[in-house]
């Protein structure tokens, strides 16, 4: 039986767009491993019941039902331990980036994008997310338009540390890709098929790595729907 991999879609099913999600896509496939993608929204909790909680990514392989990015990390690495390893330096690293994308990058990605992530969603889904985000950031979802260059400034200092970084190196795993760069990938892969916004400039070493991640696979990333 194949693995199934439940994805936030847009209102378009083949738009899929969480970045917990697309990590998942990049680590699937790093371990060469097929799956079934069903497209998902956020008013369908019904619809992931069987995982005990309401939201995605979830996987289901066989029997086993995993959910949370990390956990299905973690399923997939010691499930099939003969396939290339996505965490081949152990866990230390890996929380930390993991930890730092899901916070410090996320937070400075969220207001360029969220205007037009509401946009692109289901209409049953739309009321949602407007209510539950506006509710978080004390302000309407449009409020956040006018101010893109200041947030795109803010997001050129959070990446300061990555930029560094791969100015020496090629990938953030070191020699080869792991589970390190699909984590950050999968931040600015939410970007891309959401938003028009810029979000990297062209000479950037973010943007160089960003390239060479978004051609692994055939092009995976590359080839993905976006807006």
């Amino acid at each position: 039986m194949p693995i199934t991999l439940y994805e936030l879609a847009a209102a378009d099913p083949k738009l899929v767009f969480s970045p917990y999600c697309w990590r998942i896509r990049f680590a699937l496939a790093h371990k060469d491993l097929p799956a079934k993608r069903i497209a998902w929204r956020f008013t369908e909790t019904n619809r992931i019941a069987f995982s005990n909680q309401g939201k995605v990514p979830v996987l289901v392989d066989g029997r086993t039902v995993v959910h949370d990015s990390w956990a299905i990390a973690h399923y997939l690495e010691t499930t099939y331990p003969n396939r290339p390893a996505l965490l081949p330096n152990g866990d230390a690293n890996a929380r930390f980036i993991n930890a730092w994308a899901d916070t410090i990058l996320h937070g400075a990605l969220t207001p360029l994008i969220m205007a037009d992530i509401h946009d692109l969603l289901h209409v049953k889904d739309q009321a949602y997310f407007r209510s539950t985000r506006e509710a978080r950031f004390g302000r309407k979802l449009e409020d956040f338009r006018p101010e893109q260059a200041m947030h795109r400034e803010a997001l050129h200092r959070t990446l300061t540390p990555l930029r560094w970084t791969l100015r020496s190196q090629e990938w953030i795993g070191g020699e080869h890709p792991d589970y390190t760069d699909y984590i950050v990938a999968g931040a600015l892969q939410w970007a891309r098929c959401t938003s028009r916004a810029v979000v990297l400039e062209q000479d950037d070493p973010v943007f160089a790595w960003f390239t060479r991640v978004l051609a692994l696979f055939d092009g995976l990333g590359a080839n993905a729907v976006t807006v």
